[in-house]
């Protein structure tokens, strides 16, 4: 069976939506866009790395392969980026997508209508970690359906106040373990947590 593994940047309340650019999603109006970029460090870069090291397949929403399929496949072979490029290139990048009618970056593939039957026959094969990048709109229904086996998330000491959220309204409720934590130089907190099941519950009544 292989693991959904999510990576996200989240403000500290939870904000996920255009962290790297002022004109990366500016749905409803979201004025903070590049909120994340001015954190950037070899932290940062580090867990990236890390992810991408990890990862077999991508699974991304339309609006994130758009932006991947433009930057990854062009980057040249002597920048500081070029070994996660090819890597990214080469690993399969599967896309939910209700407009797009075909794919140019290599090794991708389309999801089809029924996204969440998608995800779950994925996710029933037998490998290792398929990573969802950004892909707001892609996570809510990951969430609803209960499709998430990880989360890898780091969040920054900024608070938005508006955008998109990690976790919205209708998610699937369940239980968390956390399996790693460190902080950055700069004030972020990276949290590794595995899903563990269903909510457990209690009283504080004697």
């Amino acid at each position: 069976m292989s693991t959904i593994v999510v990576d996200a940047f989240l403000s500290l309340d939870g904000v996920m939506q255009a962290p790297g650019d002022p004109d990366e999603d500016r749905d409803d109006g979201f004025p903070h866009g590049g909120w994340q970029a001015p954190h950037l460090d070899d932290a940062i870069t580090g867990f990236i790395g890390e992810g991408i090291a990890a990862t077999e397949a991508l699974l991304l929403g339309r609006r994130t392969y758009e932006k991947f399929a433009a930057h990854w496949p062009n980057v040249p072979d002597d920048h500081p980026e070029a070994t996660g490029a090819r890597t990214l290139d080469a690993m399969p990048k599967y896309v939910a997508s209700r407009t797009l009618s075909g794919l140019d970056w290599q090794n991708s593939v389309l999801l089809g209508a029924d996204v969440p039957g998608a995800v779950a026959a994925l996710r029933a094969r037998p490998g290792g970690e398929i990573h969802v990048v950004g892909s707001a709109v892609l996570l809510r229904t990951l969430l609803r359906h209960d499709l998430v086996d990880r989360y890898r998330l780091m969040i920054f000491p900024v608070v938005l106040g508006s955008g998109k959220r990690l976790f919205e309204q209708g998610c699937a409720p369940g239980g968390l373990t956390l399996t790693e934590s460190r902080v950055t130089p700069g004030g972020a907190l990276i949290c590794d947590y595995r899903r563990t099941g269903p909510v457990t519950y209690g009283s504080f009544e004697a």
